[in-house]
């Protein structure tokens, strides 16, 4: 199979770059307002390209936000039905000082490709989309394919969340296939088994009406940085397990099969210290590092201000105290119950004499978990294996993508998430890049995939 697509690609391979850059050239920064003009023509390239393949293609422009590609192309009825999902926006470049190459000047060098998007998210969409192509000018058969290609992943997909529940039918899929995630580090591809949701809020308190001298008034007033210090030290028991009543409804323990085999991925310590400069002592105490961000939630503070924080000492009670919270969920927990009891326990822990406000509230999506007995499991273990006679590395991960665990709801369709990415890719960095062998892995891999739901 890899000869194949090796072959396709090798004869293929002039214009298949040439396709590829023109795509790279476009600067589709969708979190960047100023690059409304730049998604449309990614949208709009995307579009002429998919028709030269005989997909059906419609794009929805939204009013904020930017275009949204939906396309179908029908094939053999007694096969699954495929949803596709990638996104054609890029993170911005800067820093561009920092870039060896212009970042939207596509170069090939060492056979590898350097430019923003190289990677995450046009070189694994457009592999698979040739991947696609491979099969069709091959004239292999293909199942139905319907494809969801938006341009604000990078920003939390705004348009895309706010529109997609009006198109549960057209969207309707027995598979969710994503390629946008990367093998593990020892070189086996890796199936992202489950991720976590996630959700938001800003939490203030407010004390004085003014700043207060902190001699005339320390000790008396109540202050509203000391009182943040104290409400958020609540949200967590002595253990460091999430100490919220009602926050763990729902929760499911992992199985046996899924402990063992997300703790067949050995957690490295000393390369977690060097890569991060943090010592992995966060979570609850007790539980394997290898399991705390793959099978339980948590609340994390990702910022707090109040008062000074200039040069030198200003000696005050502040007017108040700002913290950003997120909560990470396991698969069970339902996001709204869960916004609720954080509130709810805020409430009841805020401090006296100071007043709480919560704002910003983004309950967000729920996490999710393949389960090990779906046949679309057992089939992407045995496409995998194909393609490395070791066979594919289960990942749990902590971080989270809310339209995955979305359209997992809406369509029906089961989250297969398999990617070729790298960590030398440099994702989100100067001088991002993918390997034309990692371009081919993943025609290959849809090639294989699609070959197999058609039997």
């Amino acid at each position: 199979m890899e000869q194949l697509n090796h072959a396709y690609f090798t004869e293929n391979r002039v214009q298949i770059l040439a396709d590829w850059f023109e795509l790279l050239a476009i600067p589709s920064v969708g979190a960047d307002i100023n690059a409304l003009a730049h998604c449309a023509r990614a949208a709009a390239w995307l579009k002429r390209w998919l028709k030269q393949l005989d997909f059906t293609v419609e794009v929805f422009a939204p009013e904020r936000g930017q275009p949204i590609l939906l396309a179908e192309r029908r094939g053999e009825t007694n096969a699954p039905v495929v949803l596709f999902y990638g996104h054609y926006d890029v993170q911005p470049a800067d820093p561009l000082e920092e870039w060896c190459t212009p970042p939207f000047e596509p170069t090939l060098s060492d056979e590898r490709v350097y430019a923003r998007g190289a990677q995450d998210n046009k070189g694994q969409l457009f592999a698979f989309l040739q991947g696609v192509a491979a099969r069709i000018n091959c004239g292999k058969p293909l199942p139905t394919i319907r494809l969801l290609l938006e341009g604000e992943e990078e920003s939390g997909s705004p348009a895309l969340l706010a529109a997609v529940h009006n198109w549960r039918e057209r969207l309707a899929a027995d598979i969710l296939l994503v390629c946008d995630t990367a093998i593990h580090p020892c070189g086996r591809p890796a199936i992202v088994a489950g991720l976590r949701g996630v959700q938001s809020l800003t939490v203030k308190l407010y004390g004085p009406s003014h700043d207060l001298h902190s001699g005339t008034h320390g000790g008396l007033a109540a202050n509203p940085a000391l009182g943040m210090v104290q409400l958020l030290a609540t949200l967590h028991n002595s253990e460091g397990r999430v100490a919220v009543d009602g926050f763990w409804d729902g929760w499911v323990s992992p199985s046996e099969e899924e402990l063992k085999l997300a703790q067949a991925v050995a957690f490295n310590m000393d390369s977690y210290i060097s890569e991060t400069g943090a010592r992995p002592e966060g979570g609850e105490k007790g539980i394997p590092h290898s399991l705390r961000t793959a099978f339980y939630p948590t609340i994390e503070v990702n910022g707090i201000h109040s008062g000074y924080g200039g040069a030198g000492s200003k000696t005050i009670i502040p007017v108040s105290a700002l913290a950003k919270l997120s909560a990470r969920l396991a698969p069970g927990q339902n996001p709204q119950q869960t916004m609720a009891a954080i509130v709810a326990h805020l409430q009841e822990h805020c401090p006296p004499g100071l007043r709480l406000e919560v704002s910003d509230v983004r309950e967000g999506a729920g996490g999710f978990r393949l389960s090990l007995a779906s046949p679309v499991f057992r089939l992407a273990a045995d496409v995998l294996t194909q393609m490395d006679p070791e066979g594919p590395l289960f990942l749990w991960e902590g971080a989270s993508i809310p339209v995955i665990s979305i359209l997992r709801d809406i369509t029906g369709a089961a989250p297969l998430l398999v990617g070729f990415g790298r960590e030398s890719d440099r994702i989100h960095a100067p001088n991002e890049s993918f390997g034309l062998d990692q371009f081919q892995q993943v025609m290959t891999y849809a090639d294989t995939m699609l070959g197999a739901l058609v039997g």
